[in-house]
């Protein structure tokens, strides 16, 4: 081949050395992405670009350039219900189980309607939010028409990222050659299908808060929040400070929440029994630190959606939510 690839450029721009290397518009980052999801670029180009950016570490304007492309290949059905609260789920649980879900539960048994996405597997030995869903008596989308059926009837549902975007799921699948994750990992937090004016993400690293937060406000985002969350899921560790990155109708802020409980070390659950999910929404189970990183991820999540004006507000509020439910129900009701 001596012609130049038209994916070349792209690559170039990331790759010209210390002095010459640049990082892509939103524009570019947007037209490289479509011509990945299109299957116009070859493996090592791919390989090359992900790296590359890993190596330099994604700018705002590349995450959303990467957003825009994959939300242009979605088939969003015609009626869909109004989609409130988006919500990701990539990174698993390993340390801890995953107390989340049932902040989001809650929030859907409010009239709060939320989409979960995520992926699972690509990393072993962790716990993911199908098996956690499937346990807990939730169907899984096996696509975004099925997704609007089940949010219609039970204000939540799930859709797996491989039915998603059967592209993304493989590019994410390449952790394991790679030896290290890619960009996908971030801006597939952030794909919002069904455009909920409210978006929460969890992230791992505390520098990824400024990109997503910057990401944000370029996708034009009305209300977004970014925290470093158990394990990388949207889950507060509530014997922890936890700063949150937040977006408001295109202001920025910085929240800084305070712990929760007094000991600032978990010890790992060694035993990540799902069943314990249930058993603590019933009131079997007691744990000062489930129900804090529940009631915790609650309340974050109701100062993001605006239900609630302080931060001392959303944590009563999220409190007396975890009081009031019902006990007896907690699996899927039609």
């Amino acid at each position: 081949m001596t012609e130049l690839h038209p994916f070349a450029p792209y690559i170039a721009a990331l790759g010209r050395g210390k002095t010459l290397s640049r990082s892509l518009s939103l524009e570019e980052a947007e037209q490289a992405m479509g011509m990945i999801l299109r299957g116009e670029v070859l493996p090592e180009q791919i390989g090359a670009l992900l790296m590359l950016l890993r190596v330099k570490e994604e700018s705002p304007e590349e995450i959303a350039g990467f957003v825009r492309a994959a939300r242009s290949t979605f088939d969003i059905p015609k009626g869909a219900p109004k989609v409130d609260l988006d919500w990701s789920s990539y990174a698993g649980k390993r340390r801890q189980l995953p107390w989340f879900m049932l902040s989001a539960l809650i929030l859907a048994r409010q009239g709060i309607t939320i989409f979960m996405h995520g992926t699972e597997g690509h990393i072993p030995g962790r716990v993911y939010t199908r098996a956690t869903l499937e346990m807990l008596g939730y169907p899984v989308a096996s696509s975004l028409a099925e997704a609007a059926d089940h949010i219609g009837k039970l204000n939540i549902a799930y859709v797996p990222l491989e039915n998603l975007s059967p592209k993304l799921r493989e590019l994410i699948e390449l952790r394991p050659i790679f030896g290290l994750r890619s960009p996908v990992h971030t801006f597939a937090r952030m794909l919002n299908p069904f455009d909920a004016p409210c978006m929460l993400q969890g992230i791992f690293h505390p520098g990824y808060m400024e990109i997503h937060q910057g990401a944000a406000l370029l996708l034009e985002q009305p209300h977004m929040a970014v925290f470093r969350g158990e394990g990388g899921e949207i889950e507060r560790r509530p014997n922890k400070p936890c700063e949150v990155w937040t977006v408001h109708s295109g202001k920025t802020e910085v929240e800084r929440w305070q712990p929760l409980l007094p000991e600032p070390r978990q010890a790992p659950d060694q035993e990540m029994e799902l069943r314990d999910l249930a058993a603590l929404w019933r009131g079997e189970l007691r744990s000062d630190y489930a129900e804090a990183a529940v009631t915790g991820t609650l309340a974050i999540a109701l100062k993001a959606l605006g239900r609630a004006p302080t931060m001392e507000d959303a944590q009563s509020a999220a409190e007396a939510l975890w009081r009031e439910r019902d006990k007896a129900q907690l699996t899927a009701v039609a």
